[in-house]
């Protein structure tokens, strides 16, 4: 029998901690003391509770009203929690649940199917869904859901629980399942496959790819580990590997239109352009639907400088799907697209839309702040910007107190005394230019720049040295790093081989030139690293006055990585972080970065260019100066930019936001303002 909701605060049992309060909300839904639990939700949702916790509370209110039989507040919950975790797989399914029993068919269809693509190991939606197309007479729909059901049924139960636990972000948890799995099934191709798929979520990619590997090694045939190994090789920036394995991908499916975009998306990654390109439009002709591929076909089309038909790729894209925020945030990423007053109106429509999905809605915040900047309308520009960057804070669950830790850490093993222990170690080749600092500081230009030079190769942001890193951190999953600490353990030939295996793994990205580019930004960590792998490379650090630079970056979205953008304090924090490093590395290594103020660089474009050509040994050519007219693939947001002849325009725009920024202003402190005295308003 059913308790009084009323009576439920003097019936349940004070505990301890909010997850002991949760877990008996479930037991009482279990024993179908359902007023009980919901009152206990309820209270528990008047408490401060931690964001999972929150969602958690949500759930098992909208679970227990309807089982209460509350359809209408039980959506009213569930609403809610959309709202707040777009995510929420569970969430979705438990709104199909109720629209079913409701016989809102259509309604029930759409919940269950963003339930399972947020989460693919949810049983009971697939299985509903199968029911439910059955019903309306989808085959297709029948048949994709059966073969997920088969899928799943086939997975030992250890590895099912293992899927669940992925794709409710529960990593650490997942891995020490799968691990304890593997220990007794050493060559299973899904637990090998699985574990790698939490490598790659956890940026663990050099294991991620030792796993895959072995996975098509032992199984030549398996399909999806094969797509997955390709995938990360496409991440790791590998394309040559890449394009080998989405050609037997093709080899074993010559109508696969998934593994022949892959295929122009590796030849794009390889700087074979017109292919890559020309196989996205056949792709297209054939499927002009895609809202996807038009996406990458203007990516690549803005890469080459192809301006014009990469925002009619972007523009297609968004035609094909309206709520596209990707298409509308690549427009406003070129930097030189103006929208119209129709577009803006469509872009604040759909990013207010209830169905509007997160990932949608955030980048349709970043163009609406773009494109309102654009018009001068500074208040209402920074609304949007503020709304998608606590969007996407809330998604990457970012700590600013993660890179103090990694610089005090950096400051406290790379003293004099390791470097001179070190001396002679490392790999004695003169060939990387490292351009490192923040995104948003002028890094671009000055590879444009440099790379104007006939002895100088442009590339890309090469991940390698951050792979290194990683390698010698150890598992995510340890309690404590191995590095930097390890670099005073390390036998000295270490140091050596791993600079010969940058220098090896980087050859595909250069071209004939003696000297090539690395623009990783955050390799700015990781120059003790540097010098002791590759001592007589070049470290060039681009720096930008703090407020802009700072400003910049948070209104900038990233594709992957740059977690600490998305907050003004997060921002401040790191710039701040950042500087104290440099100021480490100037006095430890003294010679070996060179600064360059990207103020600087506008005022006085010669002095500078002489001045940078200078520290890398390379004789002054003019081209340098007339950097813009140098025709090369650029994959930064930046492209549109240094391809124009250098301009004051932008140095100081923050300042138009002046009234919003006081939170950047605390964050980043008197010490590191007062290097930087305000400019003006451009």
């Amino acid at each position: 029998m059913q308790s009084d909701p009323a009576s439920a605060a003097h019936s349940a049992p004070r505990t301890d901690s909010a997850a002991e309060r949760l877990d008996h909300a479930r037991e009482l839904i279990r024993s179908a003391k359902l007023g009980e639990a919901i009152s206990l939700a309820r209270d528990l949702l008047d408490s401060q509770l931690e964001d999972g916790e929150r969602a958690e509370a949500l759930y098992l209110l909208a679970v227990a009203q309807r089982f209460g039989n509350h359809p209408r507040e039980a959506l009213a919950t569930l609403q809610t929690l959309h709202d707040e975790n777009q995510g929420h797989a569970r969430a979705w399914q438990e709104r199909g649940h109720v629209c079913r029993a409701q016989g809102w068919h259509e309604e029930a269809i759409a919940a269950y199917g963003r339930a399972v693509e947020r989460n693919p190991a949810l049983v009971a939606s697939w299985r509903a869904l199968a029911e439910l197309h059955e019903h309306t007479g989808d085959t297709d729909g029948v048949r994709r859901a059966r073969e997920r059901l088969e899928y799943l049924n086939r997975l030992p139960p250890q590895l099912m629980h293992v899927t669940d636990l992925i794709h409710e972000n529960k990593l650490y948890k997942a891995e020490r399942l799968c691990r304890t799995f593997l220990e007794d099934n050493r060559r299973h191709i899904e637990g090998m496959r699985l574990l790698a798929d939490i490598g790659t979520r956890l940026k663990i990619y050099d294991d991620a790819e030792f796993l895959l590997e072995s996975c098509v090694e032992f199984e030549p045939d398996h399909v999806q580990a094969r797509i997955d190994y390709a995938n990360l090789l496409i991440r790791k920036t590998k394309f040559e590997k890449a394009n080998e394995q989405a050609r037997h991908l093709v080899a074993l499916q010559p109508d696969n239109r998934r593994f022949r975009t892959t295929l122009a998306t590796t030849l794009v990654g390889l700087g074979r352009f017109d292919e890559g390109i020309a196989l996205y439009r056949e792709l297209l002709a054939a499927d002009p639907g895609r809202s996807e591929l038009h996406l990458l076909t203007g990516h690549a089309q803005k890469t080459v400088g192809a301006f014009d038909d990469a925002v009619e790729s972007y523009r297609e894209a968004y035609r094909r799907r309206p709520d596209f925020g990707d298409a509308f945030w690549s427009l406003a990423n070129t930097k030189t697209y103006r929208f119209t007053d129709r577009e803006i109106s469509h872009i604040k429509r759909y990013e207010q839309a209830r169905g509007t999905a997160s990932e949608d809605r955030i980048h349709l915040c970043f163009a609406a702040g773009k494109a309102l900047e654009d018009r001068a309308d500074y208040d209402d520009s920074f609304r949007f910007y503020e709304r998608g960057n606590s969007l996407k804070r809330i998604e990457t669950g970012y700590k600013p107190e993660t890179i103090e830790e990694r610089a005090q850490a950096q400051m406290d093993t790379c003293t004099p005394e390791l470097f001179d222990r070190r001396q002679g170690v490392g790999f004695d080749c003169r060939d990387p230019i490292f351009i490192v600092g923040l995104p948003r500081a002028g890094s671009t230009l000055l590879e444009q720049i440099l790379a104007s030079h006939s002895r100088v190769d442009g590339t890309m942001e090469l991940h390698n040295i951050l792979a290194l890193a990683q390698r010698l951190r150890g598992r995510a999953a340890e309690k404590t790093s191995r590095y930097p600490e390890i670099l005073h353990d390390l036998d000295d030939d270490y140091f050596r081989r791993f600079g010969e295996q940058y220098i090896a793994d980087t050859r595909a990205y250069r071209g004939s030139a003696p000297l090539f580019i690395d623009k990783m930004p955050n390799n700015f960590v990781h120059i003790g690293l540097i010098r002791l792998i590759l001592p007589n490379a070049k470290v060039i650090d681009a720096r930008r006055n703090p407020m802009a630079c700072c400003f910049s970056c948070y209104k900038q979205l990233f594709g992957e990585g740059q977690e600490f953008t998305y907050g003004l304090e997060e921002v401040g924090r790191y710039y701040r972080a950042y500087v104290r490093l440099m100021d480490h590395w100037d006095n430890v290594l003294p010679g070996f970065v060179l600064r360059v103020m990207h103020e600087d660089v506008v005022d006085g474009l010669e002095t500078q260019v002489r001045r940078i050509l200078e520290f890398c040994d390379l004789p002054f050519e003019e081209n340098c100066i007339r950097f813009h007219e140098t025709e090369r693939n650029i994959r930064t947001p930046s492209s549109e930019q240094v391809r124009q002849p250098i301009y004051r325009e932008g140095i100081d725009r923050w300042r138009r936001y002046e009234a919003h920024l006081e939170p950047l202003r605390e964050a980043l402190g008197p010490e590191i303002l007062e290097r930087h005295p305000p400019g003006r308003i451009a």
